[in-house]
């Protein structure tokens, strides 16, 4: 039987992606707006829109694929070691994982690039194909596309894909990057659509504060609920939450 979400993760996920959007644009704003262009039809702002649309979808989808393949990974090796030790090794690391995105989101972690050069390599497999799929006219060319965008190293995914290993299950890990491309979405379609900055506003400094601190509360919260799912009154409020007890 399959284990329950772990909606703590989700939500650490999502705040990932919707208040880190200030890192998405720095990195991938470029990028959005030369999609865009290179995949528009060139017939007013209701198509440009559906083009920036499209292009999110499949970049939220490379992610979603991404996140199960590696959580598919998870779940071998965790087949492998087959010892219960290792169940809490992976909850206390997942837990470790999401204190270390908080610290991104809120401005301290952004010197740490070592994941951003771990997919190199990858994308320089995939670089050749994305220049096939451009000029992008087709719905399905930009599906593609956007997969593909998805793809590109970045620091703040690929530390959720971590995230999603660590749950050492294809559902789950698809879950989890499923939830942090969506958190991306209302930034990044605008940023796609119109090349726009970020408002000042969304951008502020307290507001990654108060998703950092969000983030890492679930993080600690992760990394302790195997103790923690031995207190009787917290039991039931964890379980709810998805967190896994470690038997």
């Amino acid at each position: 039987m399959s284990s329950p979400v772990d909606l703590l993760t989700l939500s650490a996920a999502f705040l990932s992606g919707l208040l880190g959007s200030v890192h998405c644009a720095a990195m991938c704003g470029g990028i959005a707006t030369g999609l865009s262009a290179a995949s528009a039809p060139g017939a007013g702002a209701k198509p440009a829109l559906r083009v920036a649309a499209t292009l999110n979808i499949g970049r939220v989808l490379g992610y979603a694929f991404g996140g199960a393949l590696v959580g598919a990974l998870g779940l071998v090796l965790q087949q492998i070691v087959d010892v219960l030790a290792w169940q809490l090794i992976l909850r206390v690391a997942l837990g470790v994982v999401l204190m270390l995105v908080a610290l991104r989101v809120g401005g301290v972690g952004d010197r740490w690039n070592a994941l951003n050069r771990i997919g190199v390599p990858l994308w320089r497999l995939l670089a050749p194909l994305q220049r096939r799929l451009v000029p992008a006219r087709t719905l399905p060319r930009r599906l593609a596309l956007g997969v593909l965008w998805g793809w590109l190293p970045c620091g703040l995914s690929g530390s959720l894909l971590l995230a999603a290993w660590l749950e050492a299950d294809a559902l789950h890990g698809a879950f989890v990057m499923l939830a942090f491309g969506l958190g991306t979405l209302p930034a990044m379609i605008p940023l796609t659509w119109t090349g726009a900055r970020l408002s000042q506003r969304a951008a502020s400094a307290n507001h990654r504060r108060v998703a950092a601190a969000m983030i890492f509360a679930a993080g600690v919260l992760t990394a302790s609920a195997p103790w923690l799912m031995q207190v009787p009154a917290l039991h039931g409020a964890l379980a709810t939450l998805g967190c896994r007890s470690i038997r």
